[in-house]
C-alpha cells in the first residue's frame, strides 16, 4: 500500500523504477506486445477447443447460446442456401451415429426400452387434453395405430423430436443436436420419421416443426439410413399423431394462460390436417 505522504508518481519511480511521465521504452513495448500475443493465442486455442466440443451432441443451454450467436447456424438461416439433400444427408449421418451408440454410453441405458404401446399412450394422453374441436378424428387414428402396430426392432437411443429445428449447423453440416428432454430408449424409426414429416408438411404448406422446410423424399431418407421401408408408413402416421398432440396440448396451455404462446393459434389447421394425414397413410 502507498503511504499517504508519498506521491504515487514518486512511489512508482522509487520502488519500481518507472517514471510515469516517460513514454514507454521500446523494450517495454515489445514485452507488452509479446504478452498480448500470448493471450491472443491462448484465447484462440480455447475457442478452437470449444469449437471441437461442438462437433459432439450439445445439451448444455449455455454452450448452445454461445455457439448460436457466434459460430453455428440454425436451419432458418441456411435453408435455401444449402441443397436440401446435403442437409438431410448430414442429419441422417448424425442420426445413424446416435442410434449406433452402445446403450451403456447413452446416459439412459439403464431405462427400460419404451414399447410402442407406451408410445401411443404417451401421445394419446396429450391428445385428450387438446381442444376437442380440433381432434374429433384423433381417436380413429389412435385406434388404427394400435391395431396395426409393427413388430419391435432392436431398441436404440431415440431423440424423440429429431427435426432440423433442433439441430445446429456449420457449413451446411449438422454439428449439434438440441432439446433432448423426451429422449428415450426405443424404436429408431421414430427419429427418421420426424425428418419425413417435416418434408411432407413443407410440401403441403403446413406448419413445419422447427420452421425449416427441407424437402427430401422418404425413399431417399430410407436409403441414406439403410432402413427397411416395410413398417415406415406406420411410423409416419404415428409421428403425425405425435406432433398433432404436442401442438394441441400446447395450444390448450396457451389458451388457459398456463404457457402463453400465440404462435400455437396459427397451428389449428395443422393439427387437424396432421390427424387426417395419419389416417390417410394407414388407409
Amino acid at each position: 500500500m502507498v503511504h499517504q505522504s508519498v506521491s504515487e508518481d514518486l512511489w512508482f519511480k522509487t520502488m519500481l523504477g518507472i517514471q510515469v511521465t516517460d513514454n514507454p521504452l521500446p523494450a517495454e513495448e515489445t514485452r507488452i506486445a509479446a504478452e498480448a500475443e500470448r493471450v491472443r493465442a491462448a484465447v484462440e486455442a480455447e475457442a478452437q477447443r470449444l469449437l471441437n466440443e461442438a462437433e459432439n451432441v450439445l445439451t448444455d443451454q449455455a454452450r448452445y447460446s454461445l455457439f448460436r450467436r457466434k459460430l453455428l447456424d440454425r436451419i432458418e438461416g441456411i435453408v435455401g442456401t444449402v441443397p436440401d439433400h446435403q442437409l438431410a444427408s448430414s442429419a441422417v449421418e448424425v442420426l445413424k451415429a446416435l442410434h449406433a451408440l452402445p446403450l451403456e454410453r447413452t446416459g439412459i441405458g439403464d431405462e427400460e426400452p419404451q414399447p410402442l404401446e407406451a408410445e401411443l399412450m404417451r401421445w394419446g394422453w396429450l391428445m385428450e387434453r387438446a381442444p376437442e374441436e380440433l381432434t374429433a378424428r384423433a381417436p380413429e387414428l389412435g385406434g388404427r395405430l394400435a391395431e396395426t402396430r409393427p413388430a419391435p426392432q432392436e431398441p436404440t437411443l431415440v431423440h424423440g423430436d429429431y427435426h432440423y429445428g433442433n439441430m445446429l449447423f456449420r457449413e451446411g453440416r449438422v454439428v449439434g443436436v438440441l432439446d433432448w428432454e423426451i429422449a428415450q430408449i426405443g424404436q429408431p424409426l421414430l427419429d427418421l420419421a420426424c425428418l419425413s414429416v417435416v418434408a411432407h408438411a413443407g410440401r403441403a404448406g403446413e406448419g413445419v416443426p422447427g420452421g425449416g422446410k427441407v424437402d427430401v423424399d422418404d425413399g431417399d431418407l430410407l436409403e441414406m439410413y439403410g432402413a427397411d421401408p416395410a413398417d415406415y408408413t406406420w411410423f409416419l402416421a404415428l409421428t403425425y399423431y405425435k406432433y398433432a398432440s404436442i401442438f394441441g396440448y400446447n395450444l390448450m396451455l396457451h389458451r388457459r394462460g398456463k404457457r402463453p404462446d400465440p404462435t400455437y393459434e396459427t397451428r389449428t389447421t395443422t393439427i387437424v390436417e396432421f390427424i387426417d394425414e395419419g389416417i390417410r397413410l394407414l388407409g
